[in-house]
């Protein structure tokens, strides 16, 4: 067998903040219940046809602890399929004035209807551990919220990343050995709280390698592993100015038949306003996902038989999207997807996950990374510049308080667990975000707010010794994603963590 070119590794991130019992329109849980039927399905769907035919190591996947749990709860899970359900009376009703595009939603809605009902009503968990079980797909895990790590306090980042850990143990299993550091966020040092969890790899942004990203490597002396996301060849799909979802002949996202709801153009160009958008032809769609899957892979061959000869030896490229890109996003992104998983091994180039590169030996000499994300101009800006320092404020007091509530008593306590859960969701990196980026900044402002309010009353009450009171106002509050969380695990090492005892204060597994 001729020796692969070189070698790629495909990273999806799938995440969303916690959704469930916090609005349903446009922000809430139909964020949720549109990226789970347009992108989580229809890529599970590519990687389970490709595991059937024995393919093998196709991907890393990433799932943040906060998305887990939405995606097992019986509340979500019914309303998502009630929202398939109302999916498919839509491509109904749209039949009279648009006959093509309803007759395609329909038999899209039909599958997705199936399949859910089929595959997932036990909650995404068990799907994901067949996956992985069959050694298609390598997950990896994060801290609970998706939390910016580099502007939380050491042991409230410790704190947080444990309860994620945790969680993936117990949905999926296994204690994940590798993470997607939220927002690819990284300060000089994380890599020992890394280490000390348990962790042996997470992903940065290629600028913070320099673009030096052809193979995983050690951070420092902490044994650690990064790896960097390569822009070369991660622009070429999706990128701040251009990449193919954009081209004309896909599904245009933002185009909406009102009446419906369903998405009836083309992209037709960039700068045509959505009246004069031509209409959506699933054949030319197809045409250009055979086009654009084939330049990719193109694209990923010149990429790695460069590293070749500039390394003198196979190399690594690493490409890292967003799940949600795949098929919510980019109405096509799920079949170029496994377009390009297909005809990359047929091209010479080895497919395999981010532990597969570290099994081959694609590992380089020791690196120090400066602080870096993803975020526009890789620096922290988004989650600590001037647009959100009401939220950077919001979240320092958040630390003061937990810090403070969790260092009082030693035996297990709902009413301070339930205070770290608020924390943790009040911490959430895409509060941040969504504000800096003017994307439901409103609401982005009032869940940041309201949890971080949560935390302060609770934290007044208890500190109050009104055990009653607290008991009280936490018992109104809606289910949260971590029944684990216990909040005596703040600032204690793994060697230190208490018992946990069952008894009337311990709060129940997560749904």
């Amino acid at each position: 067998m001729t020796e692969p070119v070189g070698t790629f590794c495909l990273v999806l991130h799938s995440h969303l903040p916690w959704l469930a019992h916090h609005g349903r329109w446009p922000v809430g849980e139909e964020w949720l219940y549109q990226s789970w039927a347009h992108a989580y399905l229809a890529v599970v769907d590519v990687l389970e046809r490709l595991a059937a035919e024995g393919r093998r190591d196709l991907l890393t996947l990433g799932i943040t602890p906060v998305l887990a749990p939405q995606l097992d709860d019986p509340h979500c899970l019914r309303g998502m399929h009630d929202w398939l359900a109302g999916w498919l009376l839509r491509a109904h009703g749209a039949a009279p004035r648009l006959p093509d595009l309803a007759a395609c939603e329909h038999r899209a809605a039909t599958a997705a209807l199936t399949a859910f009902e089929r595959r997932w009503r036990h909650g995404a968990s068990p799907v994901l551990r067949g996956l992985a079980d069959a050694g298609a797909v390598e997950l990896i895990g994060g801290p609970a919220t998706h939390p910016f790590g580099p502007l939380l306090d050491d042991d409230v980042r410790a704190f947080a990343l444990d309860a994620g850990l945790t969680d993936h143990s117990r949905r999926l299993g296994r204690r994940p050995a590798a993470i997607w550091a939220p927002e690819c966020g990284y300060a000089p040092g994380m890599e020992v709280g890394y280490a000390a969890a348990g962790v042996d790899r997470f992903v940065v942004d290629g600028p913070a390698l320099h673009g030096d990203t052809a193979l995983l490597r050690p951070v420092g002396d902490s044994g650690v592993l990064v790896a960097g996301r390569d822009l070369d060849v991660t622009y070429r799909v999706w990128s701040p100015r251009a990449g193919y979802p954009g081209h004309a002949d896909y599904r245009d996202f933002h185009t909406f038949d009102h009446p419906s709801g369903l998405k009836p153009s083309r992209v037709t160009g960039k700068h045509v306003a959505p009246h004069d958008k031509q209409p959506y032809d699933p054949d030319r769609a197809a045409a250009a996902v055979t086009r654009d899957a084939a330049d990719f892979v193109g694209v990923v061959r010149d990429r790695l038989l460069d590293v070749r000869v500039r390394g003198g030896r196979p190399g690594l490229t690493v490409a890292a999207f967003d799940t949600e890109l795949f098929g919510h996003w980019w109405h096509e992104g799920p079949a170029w997807l496994e377009a390009v998983l297909r005809a990359l091994p047929e091209a010479g180039v080895r497919v395999t996950t981010l532990a597969g590169a570290v099994d081959a030996g694609l590992v380089g000499s020791p690196v120090d990374l400066p602080e870096s994300s993803w975020g526009l101009g890789k620096d922290w800006h988004v989650w600590d510049g001037d647009r959100v320092r009401d939220i950077v404020s919001l979240n320092d007091s958040v630390q003061r308080d937990l810090w403070a509530a969790a260092h009082t008593g030693t035996t297990r306590d709902r009413e301070k667990d339930a205070l770290a859960q608020q924390a943790l969701l009040a911490l959430s990196s895409d509060w941040a975000f969504m504000v800096s980026h003017d994307s439901a900044a409103d609401y982005a402002r009032d869940r940041a707010r309201g949890h971080a309010d949560r935390v302060a009353l609770l934290a007044r009450l208890l500190a109050a010794g009104d055990r009653d009171a607290a008991a009280a106002v936490a018992a109104t509050w809606e289910p949260g994603p971590f029944g684990h969380i216990d909040a005596r695990l703040l600032g204690r090492p793994a060697a230190q963590a208490p018992v946990i005892e069952r008894s009337s204060a311990t709060v129940s597994a997560s749904r």
